[in-house]
């Protein structure tokens, strides 16, 4: 889901398994050779892979996508100018893939043929050509040769994926409360996994106003203080942020675990009660409908019953669900109860584009990317979003992301 904004027209995503990131999902309207030469690649502990006739799905995610389909795939491929940024990003997924949750993770994997060494040694060839290949033409060559492509099903069975962007925001904080500073983030309690069922809401956890959590289970797990309640509930939306701090110093706070309760979008509420047309519903409008109408925090924000806890980071990247850092342009979240973590994947979908005269176009791309991430809104083959940078100009191209487009999957023929 880094204290990403996911923005979706669709969710403000909660990032319920984000170890930084999340998604502006709250909207909820329909609808992430030298520089490796060092690297010292962790071995794979052995595991077993489920047998071939295991029990699947009666509609699987993936399908192979026929040769004469790929044949139109491959010449969009690209290197991409920023080489490294993408070798970062392939490194960041063996580290997950060398971890005894990545075999866990793929032992359970629902499509047949899709395993944790075959996903191991696909990155292992890619890496080689993006560090080797001396042109695009060399580059697609390779790939057709030597890999073959998944399609999504998509939300249609037909392979049509609803893309939204997500970013790490930016707020002010304080490690002290004042009379400026007063709305906590809250650490994890350390009882969190034998709390009865039902778990207490937001409401019973904060009060309606927000400030009501040091007089019951929250008392002394205080974090961090914010001086707006909405920034506040917004970083839980996101499960992560960069905070710059009163002190002069930068923190980061990432996800840490969550009350047991769905998400609830409070961009849909505010549409389904009347105060804001579908049509104009952003997280401007949203903010601004809140800063004219602040008594109304006390009323919607306790309508979304999950409660988010946070960890303090050490002020570096984002870290997505897979508890390795996500890559601005190159890490996109999705479904793994589905999809294959760490894999690699190809986006195709028209993003924004901003011209010199500061206007925005949309320019249809085609990208290798990471599968690193997820999020409590990210449900099912037909979502995915895709992680954009930090601060407000990434803010900016994240809310412009909402879109559909393609989903594939790169792997090593058998």
């Amino acid at each position: 889901m880094g204290g990403q904004f996911r923005f979706s027209i669709t969710i403000w995503r909660l990032a319920a398994g984000l170890g930084a990131l999340a998604s502006l999902a709250m909207l909820d309207l329909a609808l992430s050779p030298a520089a490796v030469a060092g690297v010292v690649e962790p071995q794979i502990a052995q595991v077993t892979e489920p047998a071939p006739d295991a029990e699947a799905p009666a509609e699987l995610p993936l399908r192979l996508l026929p040769a004469t389909e790929a044949e139109t795939v491959w010449p969009t491929l690209t290197l991409p100018d920023d080489r490294q940024a993408l070798i970062q990003a392939i490194n960041h997924s063996f580290t997950y893939l060398a971890t005894p949750k990545a075999g866990d993770d793929y032992q359970h994997y629902p499509v047949p043929g899709i395993t944790r060494d075959r996903v191991w040694h696909s990155l292992q060839r890619l890496r080689q050509l993006v560090v080797n290949s001396p042109n695009d033409q060399a580059f697609q060559a390779a790939l057709r040769r030597d890999f073959v492509l998944y399609t999504s099903i998509g939300s249609d069975g037909e392979g049509t994926v609803a893309y939204t962007g997500y970013f790490e925001p930016q707020y002010r904080a304080s490690t002290v409360p004042t009379a400026e500073y007063r709305y906590p983030l809250y650490r994890r309690p350390p009882t969190l996994d034998t709390w009865p069922q039902p778990h207490p809401t937001r409401l019973d956890l904060e009060g309606a106003d927000g400030l009501a959590g040091s007089q019951g289970p929250l008392a002394g797990l205080e974090l961090v203080w914010l001086a707006s309640r909405l920034e506040a509930f917004l970083v839980q939306v996101q499960g992560s942020a960069k905070l710059q701090l009163t002190n002069g110093q930068t923190m980061s706070v990432g996800y840490a675990g969550r009350t047991e309760y769905p998400y609830t979008s409070i961009g849909r509420a505010l549409v389904n009660d009347g105060k804001i047309d579908p049509e104009n519903l952003s997280l401007p409008n949203l903010i601004a409908y809140f800063e004219t109408h602040p008594e109304e925090l006390d009323r919607y924000l306790p309508q979304n019953e999950r409660f988010i806890f946070f960890r303090e980071g050490g002020g570096g990247p984002p870290t997505g669900s897979l508890s390795v850092p996500v890559t601005a342009g190159y890490s996109i979240a999705t479904d793994k109860s589905l999809l294959p973590p760490g894999a690699i994947a190809a986006i195709q979908v028209p993003l924004p584009q901003q011209t010199a005269e500061g206007t925005w176009s949309r320019q249809l791309t085609t990208r290798l990317v990471l599968d690193q991430d997820t999020g409590g809104a990210i449900l099912g083959p037909g979502r995915v979003d895709l992680f954009v940078g930090t601060g407000p100009q990434a803010g900016e191209l994240a809310g412009r992301i909402n879109t559909p487009g393609r989903l594939y999957y790169l792997l090593l023929r058998p």
